[in-house]
């Protein structure tokens, strides 16, 4: 799974719906891939405005990845600037979680991560 979709996952447990801290799920023990993929610097341009910057920075850090910027880039500042438009490639698109876990700061559910895939299958007792 893409560390990109972490940015658009929160847990399913239903007594965290109205929970801020459910979002967003936070990676524990992951095994991280990465992919050989050719910079797209349209496609993170267009991507900007959907992330949550918080919640990627959050993530990036609890990964080991070097602390994003406080601010996202413009469009203009992204295009300019070789260096952090690598540094996001590598980040939202090339890298792969592909063993490990999510964990949801709310409840504490866990949700395995096992050949790149995340189950988010809840147990009958906590749908």
């Amino acid at each position: 799974m893409k560390v990109l979709s972490l940015n658009f996952l929160t847990c399913a447990v239903k007594a965290c719906k109205s929970s801020s801290d459910s979002y967003p799920l936070h990676p524990k023990d992951a095994e991280l891939v990465q992919d050989d993929v050719e910079v797209n610097a349209q496609l993170l341009i267009n991507l900007l405005p959907r992330i949550d910057w918080t919640a990627l920075s959050t993530t990036a850090s609890e990964l080991g990845f070097p602390a994003l910027p406080p601010q996202p880039p413009s469009a203009e500042d992204l295009q300019a600037d070789a260096k952090t438009l690598q540094d996001l490639h590598h980040l939202l698109v090339q890298t792969q979680i592909m063993e490990g876990k999510l964990v949801c700061a709310s409840c504490g559910h866990e949700y395995a991560v096992r050949e790149g895939i995340a189950n988010f299958l809840l147990p009958s007792h906590l749908v």
